[in-house]
């Protein structure tokens, strides 16, 4: 596995890093297997992909508490990132809340279920328009200082945000969606970032499954049931560009996974996309898009396919749109 930047830090990370959300929860992508999540972990360590994902949020605690199980005895293989911000809303579902005072309690948490002394990389995991950015990420660097966080970032900020935080201490990645479905981090956030020396961290790299499995079967608790873009009648307006996809992955002889993650990592060096999966196999095949290499021919020839077909359908509903980019 090659390796990249983190951004201006000096830290280097496997160039492709592994989502673990799905791994502990029956509400991301279908029912959960702790022994082929674990298995997961492990393969990936033999693999190389060695930047772990999670969020104190993902099964709200779950999540963290089965990577503890691999983390044991592989600490020091691991950069580990996870992300605060989201409570529980009393109805079953989450609240942001990234007030400064409940940051450190939130940290203490995740290091506990983990079973580690140290966070790599510590995420907000939104922006909240009522809490400011400086005061915020002040929390935080209070995290650094004490040696429980090493690096910060932030997850689907604003350019506004990022220099604001960037001001008030080094951020380290931006943890936002980007893919060939969402390209709207283009226009302001990526050359915000390049300009900063942020890292970026694409989530949902091949679309949650859009760009490889454009008409997916659907768990009665998988949480894309609630998004937009896998509505029927919007997946029938994707179609063509999932099937220009896959014209251009077969005739390469590469998945479609490998052909959208080797576009990704082709837009900027700086760029680390954290596929999730809880399956070895699918691990496996997004590992193999690093050995990718796109031509200028190839790549212009998606720069069209994207223009004659721009995605149809938008990314989370209203409500969760509302914190997006802020």
């Amino acid at each position: 596995m090659q390796t990249r930047e983190l951004g201006r830090t000096g830290q280097q990370v496997s160039a492709l890093g592994l989502g673990c959300m799905s791994m502990a929860s029956d509400y991301a992508y279908g029912p959960s297997d702790e022994r082929e999540a674990i298995a997961t972990l492990h393969r990936a360590l033999e693999l190389g992909v060695t930047f772990w994902d999670t969020a104190d949020v993902y099964g709200f605690g779950a999540n963290e508490e089965l990577l503890s199980k691999a983390l044991a005895t592989h600490r020091q293989e691991v950069f580990l990132a996870t992300k605060f911000g989201f409570v529980a809303d009393g109805a079953g579902g989450a609240k942001v809340d990234v007030r400064p005072e409940r940051i450190a309690a939130a940290c203490d948490a995740s290091l506990r279920r983990l079973g580690v002394d140290t966070i790599d990389l510590y995420y907000a995991h939104r922006i909240d328009p009522a809490v400011p950015v400086e005061e915020m990420v002040g929390a935080m660097a209070a995290l650094v200082q004490a040696g429980k966080v090493r690096f910060l970032g932030l997850s689907e900020a604003s350019a506004a945000s990022l220099r604001r935080a960037a001001a008030t201490h080094p951020v380290a990645a931006l943890q936002s969606e980007y893919s060939i479905f969402t390209r709207d981090v283009e226009a302001e956030i990526l050359p915000t970032c390049r300009e900063l020396g942020i890292g970026v961290v694409p989530f949902s790299p091949l679309g949650r499954g859009l760009l490889t499995d454009p008409g997916p079967q659907l768990a009665e608790k998988d949480m894309r049931r609630a998004l937009p873009r896998f509505g029927a009648e919007v997946g029938d307006a994707n179609a063509p560009l999932v099937a220009g996809l896959r014209q251009l992955a077969a005739e390469k002889g590469i998945s479609t996974a490998q052909l959208a993650l080797a576009w990704l990592l082709a837009q900027d060096d700086s760029i680390v996309p954290i596929p999730g999966t809880k399956r070895r196999k699918y691990l496996e095949d997004n590992a193999a898009a690093i050995a990718v290499t796109l031509t200028p021919e190839e790549r212009k020839w998606l720069a069209a396919l994207l223009a004659a077909h721009p995605v149809v359908g938008a990314r989370y509903g209203e409500g969760a749109l509302k914190l997006v980019n802020n």
